[in-house]
């Protein structure tokens, strides 16, 4: 089977822009990518469309994708449209992988798109959020989540919580709960997780925030769901991305020099298993999936954007990841071992909490960071000799984990 290579990428800037359209965002991301890639339309074999809000709050559903890249110029070949959650534009990117390892094309495009942001409707806003659970279960999630977080922080800063906000900070909230139970996990080192992806994110021009925050700011900041605050959980976010991919036999097309191989992408699921058993957890199979993939192990990762819609989901995930022992994800954190110049930079985008959230585009913005990276044109943020990078891209939630979750393994060209 061919060897898959990302040869262009594009991507907009991330924040809350009312007066743009899922077609507008789509045909500035394309358009950058295939300018990226030094092609045109003509060379794309295939294409696949990652998003998750027009159909819930614009009522554009079923072919989402062959109406905004008709906007774009990209008609007449096969279109896939992939719905997974926040995972949607990483599956969509590893179901391009394994068409164009399958031999059915030569080089496929890749799009995610999110339009999240609408003020008239806040309340449909956050209800959007529900869909990713299960909708006839959701007073038993509720409560199983809280069972989960029982027994630590102060009740009473609980109930102080902001109205309005995502039902995943609930759960985010009661599993950071429960890691600080169990391993001693303490609310600063989360706000250290948060400071140093606000401080990355002034970095980052694409960022939806690019104000640098000290931990005790984050700290001080609203309180959502303790022990989250507002700095600490991803925005509402509209943006897009997208990358061109090609195999083997059609890379002298492009410049070799700028290109990416993919080495592993995985996809898992979650799956019955308590909820301290952190070796069944699913970003942990996810990870172990595409190392084994790739034929590699955590210590020749050197950077890693991890799916911190919450700041505590980059404690857990690193964990996951192999990067420290289980429960020494805070540690990792304190040390600054994951800032920018530490011995494994994670997030150096800014990550979601600061770098921005549009759901059905996320994973391919992780994507646009490591090739960014990869590439050594990442600016003020580049992390030196990095050869190998890592993307962990969740979404959803099921029982007690993210229902779907890849890890994607790439190296520089």
């Amino acid at each position: 089977m061919s060897s898959i290579h990302i040869v262009g990428i594009g991507m907009t800037r991330l924040g809350k822009f009312p007066e743009r359209s899922v077609k507008d965002m789509t045909r500035e991301c394309v358009s950058q990518a295939l300018a990226d890639a030094g092609c045109d339309v003509a060379a794309i074999d295939a294409a696949w469309f990652s998003n998750t809000r027009q159909p819930l709050m614009e009522g554009q559903n079923v072919v989402r994708g062959q109406i905004a890249l008709a906007d774009a110029g990209v008609t007449g070949i096969p279109i896939v449209n992939v719905e997974n959650a926040c995972a949607s534009a990483s599956t969509a990117l590893r179901e391009a992988y394994a068409h164009l390892r399958a031999g059915m094309a030569r080089v496929a495009l890749v799009v995610g798109v999110d339009k999240m942001f609408f003020p008239d409707n806040p309340d449909a806003m956050f209800r959007c959020f529900l869909g990713g659970t299960d909708i006839h279960a959701l007073e038993d999630t509720r409560a199983r989540i809280a069972e989960v977080g029982r027994g630590i922080g102060p009740q009473s800063e609980q109930a102080e919580a902001i109205g309005l906000r995502s039902f995943f900070m609930d759960i985010y909230a009661a599993f950071a709960r429960q890691h600080m139970r169990l391993f001693g996990t303490t609310q600063r080192q989360l706000a250290i997780a948060a400071a140093k992806n606000h401080h990355h994110s002034t970095m980052n021009p694409l960022s939806q925030f690019q104000k640098d925050m000290t931990t005790d700011e984050v700290l001080r900041d609203k309180p959502v769901q303790w022990p989250l605050t507002r700095s600490m959980c991803a925005p509402i976010s509209d943006g897009a991305a997208a990358v061109v991919l090609c195999t083997d036999s059609a890379l002298s097309r492009f410049d070799r020099r700028r290109s990416v191989e993919i080495l592993a992408i995985s996809l898992v699921s979650a799956l019955p298993h308590a909820p301290d058993d952190y070796e069944q957890h699913v970003g942990r199979r996810a990870a172990l999936a595409a190392y084994h993939e790739a034929g590699i192990g955590p210590d020749d990762v050197g950077l890693a954007e991890v799916h911190d819609a919450c700041s505590f989901a980059e404690i857990l995930q690193i964990e996951n990841l192999g990067f420290c022992a289980r429960g020494h994800g805070g540690e990792m954190t304190e040390s600054g071992a994951t800032r920018l110049g530490g011995s494994l930079p994670v997030n150096p985008s800014g990550g979601l909490v600061s770098k921005g959230h549009p759901v059905g585009a996320t994973g391919l913005i992780q994507i646009h960071e490591l090739v960014t990276q990869l590439r050594g044109e990442a600016g003020r943020r580049q992390v030196e000799n990095v050869r190998i990078a890592v993307a962990e891209n969740g979404g959803g939630f099921l029982g007690v984990e993210e229902a779907a979750t890849t890890v994607s393994v790439l190296r520089r060209g």
